[in-house]
């Protein structure tokens, strides 16, 4: 028999929890098909069968606590392991691959007969996690293309087909990132409380979260962006630029060159504390906050001043995709030296990001929303404006290096030329 065993989870990572098993005792697998999900305080990662069988046992029930090394199963070699194997084998229709949601409760993984019936564009079962996402937005998976192995349908799908603007069957004009929903409304017969155990990524989040706040000295400065001059490229050049680069031009590669740019001449922004020590980074490791089903990540566009836009988004789209599907990896989201975090494609107008230690500083965007502006020549005019907001911490920054950043940040943007120019 070979063993399933935790594979090495990443620098200074040694335990996980296993999330859910993709398959059960009996069940026939082949090689490199996904058959437990891991859970650690950073990511949700899969594990492979190495060998074409059965799973003969499973040692680590789902929610259990593992270390590196640790066995979680068994697989017999050959098509079935025993005659209730064999009968389970034949009988049970194959399963695509779950999604990452953390530890699913029982009756949730298993889901109800009327929603067992939902399937994909192939006539292929969905998964717990994406069956349950497709019936709480009311959606049609034939009419979502999947991207998973075999053409299957993944969470990822569902999401990129909402935000791309596909209506919802019965639903009106809700925005897109509103109709995702990860936690369905209670039916009207449920507990008033309801208990879950949190997922060892929102366990770490809240962690980091209270060390910065406990740590370092957090001010925010704001100010405000005239967003006119980025859309008028954007309209002008967008259809060139995806059919050079087969990639859509979006606004966060300006805000990471913009960034970028004010870093370097402001090193403070780009720098971290270590005891008595000031740590000056001069390479450029921008992270972008991407919000997923399982919590927060940051994964990082590493060397970003060496990288053109294109290529910049080309890195925010893969990651951000990766991140939904439970596909990014500790490599990614280590050694960033600033963070970007978009809160306006949830609709927020403004708020005070929190600092992703050991970083010093951490940018927000916000909603694009028209306002009346008084012009130099006295006229008022409806302008699309942004708020922007730096969370930094005082213990190195001071409020002039603070307030002179981000007015580069808005220069920049308003005047797009200086990004190409580096000035």
């Amino acid at each position: 028999m070979a063993e399933i065993k935790v594979p090495t989870l990443g620098e200074s990572v040694t335990e996980a929890t296993v999330a859910q098993w993709l398959k059960k005792e009996g069940d026939q697998v082949a090689v490199d098909e996904p058959i437990v999900e891991l859970e650690t305080d950073k990511v949700t990662l899969e594990v492979n069968a190495h060998e074409a069988g059965v799973i003969a046992k499973i040692t680590v029930a789902e929610g259990g606590n593992v270390e590196v090394g640790a066995i979680l199963g068994m697989i017999e070699a050959g098509e079935v392991a025993n005659d209730a194997g064999n009968k389970q084998a034949t009988t049970k229709p194959t399963e695509v691959k779950a999604e990452p949601e953390g530890n699913i409760p029982e009756d949730e993984a298993k889901g109800d007969s009327k929603s067992n019936e939902v399937h994909g564009d192939a006539g292929q079962q969905l998964s717990p996690a994406v069956r349950k996402m497709v019936a709480d937005n009311d959606l049609d998976p034939s009419k979502i293309k999947g991207t998973g192995k075999d053409g299957r349908l993944t969470k990822g799908d569902v999401i990129a087909y909402m935000e791309n603007g596909h209506p919802q069957k019965d639903v009106g004009s809700t925005p897109a990132h509103q109709a995702v929903t990860t936690h369905p409304v209670a039916p009207h017969d449920a507990p008033r409380e309801e208990r879950v155990k949190m997922t060892r990524l929102r366990k770490r989040v809240s962690e980091r979260l209270k060390e910065a706040q406990n740590t370092a000295a957090i001010l925010t400065t704001f100010n405000e962006v005239d967003m006119t001059a980025i859309m008028k490229v954007r309209s002008e050049y967008k259809e060139t630029f995806e059919k050079k680069h087969g990639i859509k031009l979006g606004f966060m590669s300006f805000f990471v060159k913009a960034a970028v740019n004010s870093l370097k001449e402001i090193p403070e922004l780009n720098a971290e504390i270590d005891g008595e020590e000031i740590v000056y980074k001069n390479y450029y490791n921008i992270g972008v906050a991407v919000s997923t089903p399982q919590g927060l990540v940051v994964p990082v566009v590493r060397d970003a001043d060496g990288k053109s836009m294109a290529q910049i988004e080309k890195d925010i789209v893969d990651m951000g995709t990766r991140a939904r599907d439970g596909k990014i990896t500790m490599d990614d989201m280590q050694g960033g030296t600033f963070t970007v975090t978009n809160g306006g494609i949830f609709g927020s107008l403004l708020s005070t990001p929190i600092l992703n230690t050991p970083q010093t500083a951490i940018l927000g965007m916000h909603k694009i929303q028209q306002r009346p502006m008084v012009m130099p020549d006295g006229s008022i005019e409806a302008r699309p404006m942004m708020y922007l907001a730096m969370s930094y911490d005082h213990r190195l920054i001071d409020g002039r290096e603070a307030v002179t950043f981000l007015v580069r940040i808005k220069e920049a943007l308003e005047d797009p030329q200086r990004l190409l120019l580096d000035i």
